[in-house]
């Protein structure tokens, strides 16, 4: 009884998914986290732009 919860003890079979699952999940986190960040900023930007894009005309005759 004493060895199999040793060698139980010892398995890294799954470890490796483990990380990989607990990194992706970071990464994901991290990157709705600047999503957020931003968000406000670009919206602003983009209708700044639109903006100057109503207001100016371009004349088609030479």
């Amino acid at each position: 009884m004493l060895n199999a919860i040793k060698t139980f003890s010892a398995d890294e079979s799954g470890a490796v998914t483990v990380d990989w699952v607990v990194l992706t999940a970071a990464l994901v986190g991290l990157g709705l986290a600047v999503m957020g960040v931003i968000s406000g900023g670009i919206e602003s930007l983009s209708n700044d732009i639109n903006g100057v894009l109503l207001t100016d005309h371009t004349s088609t005759s030479f």
